[in-house]
């Protein structure tokens, strides 16, 4: 029997007279009224806002915006850095996430630590760090600057603002997938002569397959909505730094039509991103299976 029908099931065990135990299972009701009622105030702060957003939304404003081409550069812009700032983020990252899953010790502690720093941080505040590191008299960017390379205020600050602040996602949740990973499995490619690259490459990396997808879509999701950082590092310059999010504050300034428009842009993208999120599990079981009436 699935572990999914289990789960929806109620258990019920008696005693018979002549100590024979009897297990009988009902199906489960769905959620109680109390529990569901618990839950509105919190779907009503959630959703409304979205309601809200999708009723303003006049599909004439998006049009004119389009054909007009005044969107095009933001949602180009968007687009380029947010899928250069995650390849970047799973070259990167993967080593990070691999060696938290396998260890504890104080180093252990103080990666942990610096990259959730990121996720706790005012995204401001990170934008503020990047310039002091990074602007044209920071820590390295003053060397930089010698060199003829200037970051701040270009579409690589853009791509830096989005790395820096959406990898943690990437990296916790690759790290579940490594620690998940039956450690006897790398230990039989071990005992067969495999060095740690190709066991990592043949057994670890394909065995957490679903958590690397699904961490390279929610840091996507993440760099498409960052504001905080790249406002502070990149600045809000159409054309050459203004993502899409940047692209909302400017057209609050015109209108809130345009506003709403733009809004609605990036709320498709990011659904779109959290429903492949959902979707990976029953894929990647459904590719397994495949796979496995192969063999």
């Amino acid at each position: 029997m699935g572990v999914g029908i289990i789960s929806r099931m109620h258990f019920k065990c008696r005693e018979t007279s002549s100590g024979r135990v009897i297990v009988s299972h009902t199906r489960r009701a769905g959620p109680p009224a109390t529990l569901l009622l618990a839950c509105t105030p919190y779907l009503l702060f959630v959703g409304l806002p979205i309601a809200a957003l999708l009723f303003a939304f006049k599909g004439s404003v998006l049009i004119g915006q389009w054909q007009s081409g005044a969107l095009w550069p933001a949602f180009a812009l968007t687009m380029i850095t947010t899928m250069i700032s995650t390849m970047l983020v799973i070259a990167f990252g993967t080593p990070v996430a691999y060696l938290l899953s396998r260890g504890e010790s104080p180093l252990h502690a103080v990666i942990d630590t610096l990259v959730d720093l990121p996720i706790a941080l005012p995204p401001v505040v990170v934008g503020v760090a990047l310039l002091l590191a990074f602007g044209r008299y920071g820590l390295i960017g003053r060397h930089l600057h010698v060199l003829g390379v200037n970051l701040a205020f270009t579409p690589a600050a853009v791509v830096l603002a989005q790395f820096v602040v959406a990898s943690p996602y990437f990296v916790r949740t690759l790290r579940a997938g490594f620690a998940s990973i039956d450690r006897r499995l790398e230990d039989v490619a071990f005992s067969h002569g495999a060095d740690r690259m190709t066991t990592f490459l043949r057994v670890t990396l394909p065995l957490s397959s679903s958590s690397l997808i699904a961490g390279c879509v929610l840091t996507w999701a993440r760099a498409l909505s960052e504001f905080g950082a790249t406002m502070m590092f990149a600045g809000n310059l159409p054309g050459k730094t203004q993502t899409l999010s940047l692209a909302v504050m400017s057209a609050m300034d015109v209108s809130l039509d345009s506003a709403t428009s733009i809004s609605i842009v990036s709320l498709v993208l990011a659904a779109l991103a959290l429903v492949a999120v959902r979707m990976l599990p029953k894929l990647n079981e459904t590719f397994i299976s495949q796979r496995a009436k192969k063999f």
